[in-house]
């Protein structure tokens, strides 16, 4: 997986570069903000020229230069200071036109603020926005639109006077690259929209050699990338690649496309009416590069729950998949419809107040889903494990988007709401690493010292030579005397693959610790009184005496191993007790395993 991360962040970064060259400045100014239609007709007296908003401006100077008319095109700029602004104004719009056409660019329609209070999350003063800059001789001059009022107070947006300040320095004169070097005269002068037919044809011509560009560099670099890195031959990698293929081909024939428009000094009219086709392709881009994106990680997530066998994670990872492109269609619907110009405002209102309701109906599925998320990234239990939960015990056999199935040990099934069952205690056998044996053994009342240090000693014995007993700890203790009992409490660890087999173990265990203790002579208490008659016998005797010299052996050699065994006795012990026991089938199979 890191393999494949190293992959999408270096393909992230080649993008990123793309990115930020497509969108400009204006696109760092976030978009989202300006979505909203300006209210301005409904709070102040509607603008003729509709020079309410920055938006409105830029739109209003570009149809008047493409029509040619001047007059007009000079009531967009803030012509204050002037000697003669009716002399100066349309001399002024023209320059700035021609300036644009051969040295410049403008910020494309859609990203322009359309609120009347302007773009407010840029650096700049409350009441100014840029909306291009003009690049010429190794200067840029940036192009501002400024708020002014008239006198009813209403906000007019105007081409600002520190931008015109500025023109006069600069010079129109074409360049090397400009198209209208090559072109006949009769396609400058004949014109479509206040443009030269020969800009459009060129235009025309910039798109299908941008693409066929694009689409060399994007196949060399994949080529190579396919040739030189190994590890862009693997599966995951090779279908991470193949999704950046069409994006980046479409990134990249925007750039180029754009670079040429700029650089050939094309008419800015032509350029601003294709900057929304262009922010759309790009946009159309971005988000087809995540939906591959989407589909390719849905894949590779739903293989490796596959062989790790969790239906529910498949489930999860396939439901987010489609979540995701869900968001993606309607977040990039609502981003065209916004830039070209629809108000989206009520749309988004109304899908406001449907999702409050949908999400207030919903409560309880939505609770559910958040609970299967929890329990697939947390793992308590998976497909297959023996569980309590609650109150009930059973085996997982499905957890679903919405419940989770347990089969009891009744053979009966349980449906419980995932919502419900990330919030109760989970206690899950499946993760267990040793089974826990640990009995309390009840004697009679009458079982002497000697014959309890004897069980003490033996049964230790058992635990220390057991093949399947942890050694540690390995607990064998006197805790205490009951009203009708001496009571042995065994503390110890045994390992085992599943609970059949330790049940093996503990039978085998519990049955060397009835034969230890009937071997001291001593016996098991009831909880019931004991009526001593005449013909009782009471506790055997010979074994009572045979137990107490043991311990007195055991005494006068100093190796009573009470209160606890040495280490080397330990040592000795280990795996001396014969399991499976001798005389068993399985005892005998593993004798003729020993003697192949």
């Amino acid at each position: 997986m890191m393999k494949k991360c190293y992959i999408l962040f270096f393909c992230i970064a080649c993008l990123s570069a793309t990115h930020d060259l497509f969108f400009s400045t204006a696109f760092a100014q976030s978009f989202l903000t300006d979505t909203t239609k300006a209210k301005a007709d409904a709070e102040w007296p509607k603008d003729s020229l509709g020079r309410r908003t920055p938006r409105g401006t830029v739109v209003g100077f570009i149809n008047a230069v493409a029509e040619e008319d001047y007059q007009r095109a000079a009531q967009y700029l803030d012509l204050h200071g002037l000697e003669d602004p009716s002399m100066q104004g349309p001399e002024l719009a023209h320059t700035l036109q021609n300036l644009v056409d051969l040295h410049g660019k403008l910020v494309s329609r859609s990203l322009i603020s359309n609120d009347y209070q302007g773009r407010r999350n840029d650096d700049l003063p409350p009441n100014m926005d840029k909306v291009g800059d003009i690049d010429t001789d190794n200067e840029t001059f940036d192009i501002y639109v400024e708020q002014t009022q008239e006198a009813t107070k209403a906000p007019l947006w105007l081409i600002s006077a520190e931008t015109l300040q500025t023109l006069p320095t600069m010079t129109a004169a074409d360049d090397g690259l400009s198209v209208n070097r090559v072109l006949p005269s009769f396609l400058l002068n004949n014109k479509w929209s206040g443009v030269p037919i020969g800009h459009w044809l060129a235009m025309l011509l910039f798109v299908a050699l941008a693409y066929l560009v694009a689409l060399a560099v994007v196949a060399l670099v994949m080529g190579a990338l396919r040739t030189f890195w190994s590890r862009a031959r693997n599966e995951g990698a090779a279908a991470v690649l193949q999704a950046f293929v069409l994006p980046l081909r479409l990134f990249l024939a925007v750039q180029i496309f754009v670079f040429l428009s700029q650089h050939t000094g094309i008419s800015i009219v032509a350029r601003q009416s294709f900057s929304e086709i262009i922010f759309v392709i790009g946009l159309v881009a971005f988000l087809m590069l995540v939906w591959q994106l989407v589909e390719v990680f849905t894949e590779l997530g739903k293989r490796w729950l596959v062989r790790q066998n969790n239906p529910g994670g498949i489930s999860a990872v396939l439901f987010f998949g489609r979540a995701v492109k869900v968001l993606m269609v309607v977040f990039g619907a609502i981003m065209v419809l916004g830039s070209v110009g629809v108000d989206v405002t009520a749309g988004l209102a109304a899908l406001g107040i449907g999702g409050i309701a949908l999400a207030l109906g919903a409560q309880k599925t939505v609770e559910n889903l958040v609970g299967s998320i929890t329990l697939i990234t947390d793992q308590p239990l998976r497909v297959g494990d023996f569980c309590k939960v609650d109150d009930t015990s059973g085996t997982i056999e499905r957890i679903g988007m919405r419940s989770t199935r347990i089969r009891t040990l009744d053979r009966t099934v349980v449906f419980i709401p995932n919502g419900q069952l990330a919030a109760l205690k989970i206690e899950n056998y499946a993760y267990r690493d040793r089974f826990w044996f640990h009995p309390t053994l009840t004697l009679r009342f009458e079982t002497t010292p000697d014959q309890m240090r004897y069980l003490l000693v033996e049964l230790r014995a058992i635990l220390y030579a057991h093949p399947r007993v942890d050694p540690d700890p390995a607990r064998v203790r006197f805790t205490g005397i009951g009203s009708d009992s001496k009571n042995i409490e065994i503390f110890s660890y045994v390992h085992a693959r599943d609970i059949s087999e330790f049940l093996e173990v503990q039978e085998d265990l519990l049955l060397r610790i009835m034969d230890v203790v009937a071997t001291s002579g001593t016996d098991f208490a009831f909880p019931s009184q004991t009526v001593y008659m005449a013909r009782d016998a009471g506790v055997a005797g010979e074994k009572t005496q045979q137990a107490e010299q043991q311990v007195q052996h055991w005494r006068e050699q100093g190796d009573l191993q009470i209160p606890a065994f040495d280490a080397a006795k330990i040592s000795k012990l280990k795996d001396t007790i014969d399991y499976p026991p001798k005389g068993s089938s399985a005892y005998q199979g593993k004798g003729q395993q020993h003697s192949s």
